[in-house]
C-alpha cells in the first residue's frame, strides 16, 4: 500500500514553544514542517533555517501569509494567550486545521468563539494540551477510567519555577494574558480533570503584583463523587511539579514532573507496588506526542481529539474564569 501522504504543518510565531515543538514534529511520524510565519522576514527566515535548513519549508513575514499558503494542512498558533483567537481566526478562515497553543484563550467567551469558528469552517482545532496525550498520563487516565486503581477520592498537584523576567515578558505583562493561572495552573487543573472529571466546584487564593498580575495560586475544587482536589502553581519559587491521587484502594504517584512524568507507580494499600506501563511511545519531549494526536486526527478526518476534547478545553476555560474572578484578575482587553 502506497503510504499516506505527510500532513503538513505550518507554525505561526517563532518563540520558545514554537521551537520546542518544532524540534519535536521533526521525530512525529507523518508529520513535516511546511511553512513558519513571524511577523518579520528575518525572524521567519532564521526559524525555518534552524529547524529545516530551509529545506521546503517556507519563511513568511507575516502571519496572514502563512494562513494563506497552500501547502499547509495545519497550523501551530504558539502566540501569546492574548493573540491566540487572532491567529486562529485567520488560519481556520483559510480552510486550515488548527492546534492551538494552551490555554486556548484568555477566557471562555474567546473559546468558544474559536470553537464555533471552527464547527463553521469545518476544521479539525485542538488545544495544545500536550500532557493529555504523554503515554503516561494516558495510562493513568485510562486505568483510573476503568477502575484499575479503585475509586479516586483526591488528586493533589503543583507546579512552578522562580519567574525572573523583564516585565514585558508574556508571563508578567497583563496585556499579553500574563500570570500563573492561565500559564501553568491549567497544567493541575487539567491533570485533576482527566482524573476525576468536570468539577462541580473551584475556589481559589492568590497573590498578585502591583499590576494585578496573579503570581502565587492555590485551588481546590470538589468533584463528583465528593472526590477532592488540591492543587498550587507559583511564578515565585520553585515547586516540586509533582502529582498523586488518592483511592479507597491506594496511591498513584507521577516520577518527575507530573506534566511529562518519567514513571507512574500504582501503590496498593494490599498489595505490591507496580510500574504503570505507558500508552504508546515518548516522542522527543512529548510535544510529539500532541503532533502525533494531530496527525491521526486529521488523516481519519475528526474535527476535534478524544484526548483534548473541546467540552473539556471549554470547561477548563470556564473554570479559570471564575477562578479569576475569585482572585481579582482581569485582563485590560476584557474592559
Amino acid at each position: 500500500m502506497t503510504p499516506p501522504e505527510p500532513v503538513r504543518f505550518g507554525i505561526l510565531a517563532t518563540g520558545g514553544i514554537a521551537r520546542a515543538f518544532a524540534r519535536d514534529l521533526l521525530l512525529t511520524p507523518g508529520a513535516v514542517i511546511s511553512a513558519v510565519g513571524s511577523r518579520s522576514q528575518e525572524s521567519a527566515d532564521a526559524f525555518a533555517h534552524e529547524h529545516t535548513g530551509h529545506s521546503g519549508c517556507r519563511a513568511h513575514p507575516s502571519y496572514a501569509a502563512l494562513a494563506a499558503d497552500p501547502d499547509v494542512d495545519v497550523v501551530y498558533v504558539a502566540t501569546p494567550h492574548s493573540m491566540h483567537l487572532a491567529g486562529a481566526r485567520l488560519a481556520l478562515e483559510a480552510g486550515k486545521h488548527v492546534l492551538c497553543e494552551k490555554p486556548l484563550t484568555l477566557n471562555a467567551a474567546q473559546a468558544q468563539e474559536m470553537v464555533d469558528l471552527s464547527r463553521r469552517h469545518d476544521r479539525f482545532l485542538m488545544e495544545a494540551m500536550w500532557m493529555a496525550c504523554h503515554p503516561l498520563v494516558r495510562a493513568v487516565r485510562d486505568g483510573v477510567a476503568a477502575g484499575r486503581f479503585g475509586t479516586p477520592r483526591s488528586v493533589h498537584a503543583d507546579i512552578g519555577f522562580k519567574v525572573e523576567r523583564p516585565p514585558t515578558d508574556r508571563l508578567l505583562d497583563p496585556d499579553l494574558g500574563g500570570g500563573v493561572l492561565l500559564d501553568m495552573g491549567v497544567y493541575p487543573l487539567t491533570f485533576a480533570h482527566l482524573v476525576l472529571g468536570e468539577a462541580q466546584e473551584v475556589r481559589a487564593v492568590a497573590d498578585l503584583d502591583g499590576r494585578g498580575v496573579d503570581r502565587d495560586v492555590a485551588i481546590v475544587g470538589r468533584y463528583a463523587g465528593g472526590a477532592v482536589a488540591a492543587l498550587t502553581a507559583t511564578m515565585t519559587s520553585d515547586s516540586r511539579r509533582s502529582a498523586w491521587v488518592a483511592t479507597d484502594l491506594g496511591r498513584i504517584e507521577l516520577d518527575g514532573t507530573f506534566h511529562h512524568p518519567t514513571g507512574a507507580r500504582w501503590l496498593p494499600t494490599d498489595g505490591d507496588p507496580e510500574q504503570i506501563e505507558p500508552v504508546g511511545e515518548l516522542i522527543g519531549s512529548g510535544l510529539g506526542n500532541e503532533a502525533a494526536e494531530v496527525v491521526r486526527c486529521v488523516r481519519e478526518g475528526l474535527r476535534e481529539s478524544p484526548l483534548v476534547p473541546h467540552r473539556q478545553t471549554l470547561a477548563l476555560m470556564r473554570q479559570m474564569d471564575e477562578l479569576r474572578a475569585q482572585i481579582g484578575v482581569r485582563y485590560p482587553v476584557e474592559g
